[in-house]
């Protein structure tokens, strides 16, 4: 199925976790090492991957090149000895549209960042930027993050859990699942906070009365044939 054509929705990374699981579609994560630069920021969209090469020239063709929405994703290789981006760079990266930027590798300018706002995840500050000779070549539009290929056309969601890469062929159908998953345990939160256990909900002791009785029997089984829902 082809992206959406209105902008991706910023949907928890944790249900779009599960979805994909529900689906069958397969899902990349970028490292558990990247952090965001402020709690609380949820975004998505398309990436814009770039390899930086030591030089800035290549970030700002890649935002020259990226439709509003999208998510920049900078390669550095998870070099801690040297910041990619600072505070014009994220500027011109928002001053375009993007929805966010992810960078494999530091950043600097930290307090000018948060007064920027744009959501961006790094490994951490650096005050430095690049002091080595940039090589001369095309530019790459890729990124590779200890183990997550990144190409044009992956959409990005990412949030205080982490990052998720997923290929465009099926996001509808994990968009669908996303929003059925939210639905089910934004209505199961609601009726926790109205005084009904998620065990009530679920009806846990009907589940350990079958199991009492066939130790085969999983929670999930027992959900699925009971009409209950629970990812996690």
């Amino acid at each position: 199925m082809s992206i959406p054509q209105s902008p991706l929705p910023a949907l928890p990374t944790a249900t779009v976790a599960d979805a994909s699981l529900r689906v069958g579609v397969p899902v990349r994560t970028g490292p558990a090492s990247l952090r965001p630069l402020a709690p609380g920021a949820r975004f998505a969209g398309r990436a814009v991957p770039v390899t930086h090469l030591g030089s800035v020239d290549v970030i700002l063709q890649a935002i020259d090149d990226a439709e509003p929405g999208s998510v920049l994703v900078v390669d550095n290789a998870g070099r801690h000895d040297e910041a990619c981006v600072g505070d014009l760079m994220v500027l011109e990266a928002q001053s375009a549209g993007l929805s966010g930027m992810i960078v494999w590798g530091r950043h600097r300018d930290t307090a000018q960042l948060h007064e920027i706002g744009l959501p961006l995840h790094s490994l951490g500050a650096f005050p430095f930027g690049p002091r080595r000779v940039p090589p001369a070549g095309t530019p790459m539009s890729s990124a590779y993050l200890e183990g997550a290929s990144v190409v044009p056309g992956d959409l990005v969601f990412a949030d205080d859990d982490g990052i998720l890469f997923l290929g465009p062929e099926r996001i509808e159908e994990v968009l669908d699942a996303a929003r059925a998953i939210q639905a089910t345990e934004s209505a199961q939160a609601e009726r926790m906070r109205a005084g009904r256990s998620l065990r009530s909900q679920l009806d846990f002791a009907g589940y350990r009365a079958r199991q009492a009785v066939d130790p085969s029997i999983t929670l999930r089984q027992h959900l699925a044939e009971t009409g209950g829902a629970i990812e996690v």
